[in-house]
């Protein structure tokens, strides 16, 4: 399969990576390391990535600009995205052959090629085995900023090592990693330094939260609370493990209100949380998840399934 994806690189002088919107480090990671990957072993191709760039990931890389006519013939990549809907640019339908390379459940089985391994902690581990089999193949090498952006990736997408999610092959990825010329304490402190603004946030979360006797819990960020410690939503999703250190907590929602909707945060100790998330057309990974409600009333909803989730786990 891996060779198949080589081999359709190979064919194409003109590649675009795509990924989710509201971009997390694994998102960037798995991107752009792609993409560099692609661009230092083929310097000669023409190789882009698209979408809506994220200010909190500026430490990583920044989108390109294309333009239209550049889809016209072009390989499109999408990476970490496991459905249609959550694609950055619907543009992706516009090039010759649509490639999926991901790690979520695959419940949208879109494009003219698929490889999804669940059992990767991440999609940057993906395409580190991706860069493995190149090398193997048609010995590839890789760069230290390629390794920079996997290895970002990786830590994000397990909360520096700490899920569950994080296999002996992810620590021998990270140990691949690490020998490159980068410097991991850029990379810990461009994803976690936090402004005091954010600090503060996190008080309120720990002083406001609301838990059950089972372990669910949850807040709500309202776009007034956002407002009194000038946060933006999308800054809060630095805070989302903050309750996880919480002893007794079992699950928890963190619910960030946006302009017109109301975005559902969900991560898990235990209880299997992502068919929850689907119920409310989202979707991610086992113990972490997200999805978006619309109203207040939803969004109370979703907290006692959340409730009764936990108490049939305990």
């Amino acid at each position: 399969m891996k060779r198949q994806i080589i081999d359709t690189i190979e064919k194409y002088d003109c590649i675009i990576v795509h990924r989710h919107v509201r971009p997390d480090p694994d998102a960037y990671g798995s991107q752009f390391g792609l993409a560099e990957i692609i661009k230092h072993n083929y310097p000669t191709k023409k190789v882009y990535t698209v979408g809506e760039h994220d200010d909190s990931l500026t430490f990583m890389r920044t989108p390109e600009k294309v333009a239209d006519e550049v889809y016209t013939g072009a390989l499109v990549i999408v990476t970490d995205t496991a459905n249609t809907e959550r694609i950055d640019d619907e543009r992706y339908r516009n090039g010759d052959f649509l490639m999926k390379i991901d790690h979520h459940p695959n419940d949208d089985q879109y494009g003219d090629f698929l490889w999804v391994d669940t059992s990767a902690s991440s999609c940057s581990e993906m395409i580190y085995e991706l860069y493995e089999e190149g090398k193997a193949y048609k010995n590839w090498t890789l760069s230290d900023e390629a390794a920079r952006l996997l290895f970002a990736g990786i830590v994000g997408d397990t909360g520096r090592f700490l899920f569950p999610s994080a296999t002996l092959k992810t620590f021998e990825t990270a140990g691949h990693l690490i020998q490159y010329n980068f410097d991991r304490n850029a990379v810990y402190d461009g994803m976690y330094e936090m402004d005091r603004k954010l600090l503060h946030l996190q008080g309120y979360l720990y002083q406001n939260f609301i838990i059950d006797e089972n372990g669910a819990a949850y807040i709500k960020v309202t776009q007034e609370v956002l407002k009194e410690f000038d946060v933006t939503p999308a800054e809060t999703s630095l805070l989302v493990g903050s309750l996880g250190n919480v002893k007794g907590i079992c699950a928890w929602i963190i619910f960030i209100e946006e302009q017109d909707s109301i975005r559902v945060r969900l991560r898990s100790k235990g209880p299997i949380i992502n068919q929850l998330a689907k119920k409310y057309k989202g979707g991610g990974h086992p113990l972490a998840s997200g999805a978006t409600v619309y109203s207040w009333e939803e969004a109370d909803r979703v907290t006692e399934d959340l409730k009764e989730l936990c108490r049939n786990y305990r």
